[in-house]
């Protein structure tokens, strides 16, 4: 028998007031996959997962983590959970070290444990020689790493990351994918919400996009984009003000357009004879670039706008 998914939600609603943060959605998420919640700014991603992480109860619908309830069994879910919020958390006055070995205690675990925990974690996400250290002092990459290691100190089967790179730089971001991928090798379930594509092209087997608190597709970032999206895209670069009327003029080429303040994009299975077609008909852009389709094309076929309006 297939084994149960570790979190299941049907219907699940959140509502503040008149305002519905999450308009009834159907989720599963299986042992051992990592799963994304992909979305702009407002979707209802972080108010999905403060529900999972049992601090914000459901206004109606169900949903079962580990196969219990988060209203009457709280506590034992969140005992198997680990947490990286989207703003660290961490003690400043505490060392590194000493930030896991407090935080394990909340889960009585004893104290010589807690530092036998801290030195492997430590050591996985590659700041054993920071051990020492404060916390103020350390980059917003390796305060991450800090959480995300604090986070694994009661080793969960169930990890929550809530926008987990936000405001890292391109290095410091490859740094954490590499280390939750190790992760996910190690059989942690991983559940992340998101509003870089590409990091939910890295770190997801699947997910889904949400929208005004709804989800508007679900699957791998693969088979969205082929369901959703053409092989490549072109970006054309005109003139400021321009747009709409270079776009008039090649509307038929490829399979359809989007008109965006800064570029136009041409959505078609061969980019390179889609720009050589724009030349053709004397609309040459000032910048042209083909590249494939990503998820952000999902998200702008889907919406209208991109992920980061």
């Amino acid at each position: 028998m297939a084994a149960a998914p570790l979190i299941t939600a049907r219907g699940l609603v959140k509502r503040f007031g008149d305002f519905a943060a999450v308009a009834g959605i159907d989720v599963e998420v299986e042992s051992g996959e990592s799963f994304g919640f992909l979305g702009p700014n407002g979707a209802g991603k972080s108010s999905t997962m403060r529900m999972i992480g049992c601090v914000s109860p459901p206004t109606s619908g169900e949903l079962r983590i580990f196969g219990l309830d988060p209203v009457t069994d709280g506590r034992e879910i969140r005992a198997r959970l680990g947490v990286v919020p989207q703003q660290d958390q961490l003690d400043a006055e505490l060392t590194v070290e000493e930030n896991l070995v407090v935080y394990g205690r909340y889960f009585d675990i004893p104290r010589a444990e807690c530092r036998r925990r801290a030195a492997e974690l430590l050591d996985f996400v590659q700041l054993t020689d920071r051990a020492g250290s404060k916390v103020d002092p350390l980059s917003g990459g390796m305060k991450r790493r800090v959480t995300i290691a604090r986070s694994l100190i009661n080793e969960p089967s169930l990890l929550l990351l809530d926008e987990p790179t936000t405001g890292l730089d391109p290095q410091a971001r490859h740094v954490l994918w590499d280390r939750l991928y190790r992760l996910k090798q190690r059989g942690v379930t991983l559940v992340l919400t998101t509003h870089y594509m590409d990091e939910a092209e890295q770190l997801c087997d699947r997910l889904v996009v949400m929208d005004g608190g709804r989800i508007v597709a679900e699957g791998s970032p693969r088979s969205l984009i082929q369901q959703h999206s053409t092989r490549e895209v072109l970006e054309l670069r005109y003139a400021p003000g321009t747009n709409e009327e270079r776009a008039h003029a090649i509307a038929d080429i490829g399979d359809r357009q989007e008109v965006l303040p800064d570029r136009v994009l041409v959505y078609t299975h061969d980019g390179e004879a889609a720009l050589h077609e724009v030349h053709e008909r004397d609309a040459a852009p000032i910048s042209s670039l083909v590249r494939r389709s990503s998820l952000e094309d999902v998200f702008l076929r889907l919406t209208g706008r991109t992920l980061v309006d």
